[in-house]
């Protein structure tokens, strides 16, 4: 397992620096969160030596790649890296773009080449050269191309910015699937809260330089969940129990508490996350049985927060922790207090497979 270790204290001009003291996970995707400015690409500098920082220690798959005064160059760091632009070599194909770096690949077992090109779909593409490539067709050969040279890390640099909506959604199984089948450390930085629940094992947010938060995506959901505070939401994890095809319906289990979902063909024991927006949650005393929404789980208040267009409630439930954004007249005629038992309706709910 490539364990990162790093503690850096980085000046960046003003008053403003990055410090870091912290142990990243040595598999899957950890997502370097936070809003502009917070850091996260130049900690992605320092990790692949672009970022001098004196006096700093990184220590990658227990091999000090800075400790004192050693310090390895840029170029003698088994690192891949992906930026928002794809950056391929325009005069050569994409098979020219991935054989390039298969020559320079890094010592060791490395993945074999025709499982990248498999786990990432681009097969068909591999005659063609960049400009006749989609931006998401030219960001998945760019990863290719950064995993065969047999990287200790993959460092991926807010990869999806650059695309509409319609090529993220193109690009983001692939990434799923590619966590799943490579041995390395992945930092995904974003501050997009969609990609991050879609993609994170663990998440480390960064905020004006300083680390907020870190840990498994579920143990720090209810800081992300407040990191927009317009916008609050909840992530829950859950797993397919049963499929209703006469429905069209899905019905997983989270915590406690059986949701049902649109059918989109998820496959029983399945495992997903859900974003649930605290607009879409309301409040009753009592279960409605005499009602459209579907999901009706027994929830405790446990902290109600006072906002200039309503109140946020936060929300233990059968399902796992909730907010509820309502109105400041439904919480008087709710009388909600700390401790009180009611139901959480949940209105709507996005899928992150």
């Amino acid at each position: 397992m490539t364990k990162i270790e790093l503690d850096l204290d980085l000046p960046l001009g003003g008053s403003f620096r990055l410090v870091v003291a912290s142990q990243l996970p040595g598999r899957g995707i950890t997502g370097i969160f936070g809003h502009s400015g917070s850091g996260k690409t130049t900690l992605l500098r320092f990790i692949a030596g672009l970022q001098p920082c004196k006096g700093a220690t990184l220590i990658v798959g227990g091999q000090p790649w800075q400790s004192g005064k050693q310090c390895l160059a840029p170029h003698k760091r088994s690192v891949g890296y992906v930026f928002q632009e794809a950056s391929l070599f325009p005069h050569l194909s994409a098979k020219g773009n991935l054989d390039y770096a298969s020559k320079r690949a890094w010592p060791g077992s490395s993945p074999l080449k025709r499982d990248i090109i498999e786990l990432l779909g681009i097969g068909s593409l591999l005659n063609r050269y960049p400009h006749q490539l989609s931006g998401g067709e030219r960001q998945r050969v760019a990863i290719a191309r950064a995993l065969l040279i047999n990287p200790s890390i993959l460092l991926m640099d807010e990869p999806l910015a650059a695309l509409d909506e319609a090529r993220k959604q193109e690009i983001l199984p692939y990434l799923q699937t590619l966590a799943a089948h490579i041995a390395i450390p992945m930092l995904y930085v974003t501050h997009s809260v969609s990609e991050l629940s879609r993609l994170a094992d663990s998440v480390l947010i960064l905020d004006k330089g300083r680390v907020k938060a870190q840990g498994d995506i579920t143990q720090v959901s209810e800081m992300l969940g407040l990191s927009d505070p317009l916008h609050p939401f909840s992530i829950l994890p859950a797993q397919v129990s049963e499929v209703h095809p006469h429905w069209k319906l899905v019905c997983v289990k989270s915590h406690k508490a059986s949701l049902w979902l649109p059918d989109t063909g998820l496959a029983v024991k399945t495992k997903v996350r859900l974003i649930v927006q605290a607009k879409d949650v309301s409040l009753s005393i009592s279960a409605h049985q005499d009602s459209s929404i579907l999901n009706i789980v027994p929830a405790r208040v446990d902290d109600i927060h006072s906002q200039t267009d309503g109140m946020l409630v936060k929300l233990h439930s059968e399902a796992g922790p909730l907010w509820a954004k309502i109105s400041l007249r439904s919480a008087e005629h709710l009388q909600l207090h700390s401790g009180q038992a009611l139901y959480a309706q949940i209105k709507s709910m996005a899928l992150s497979q």
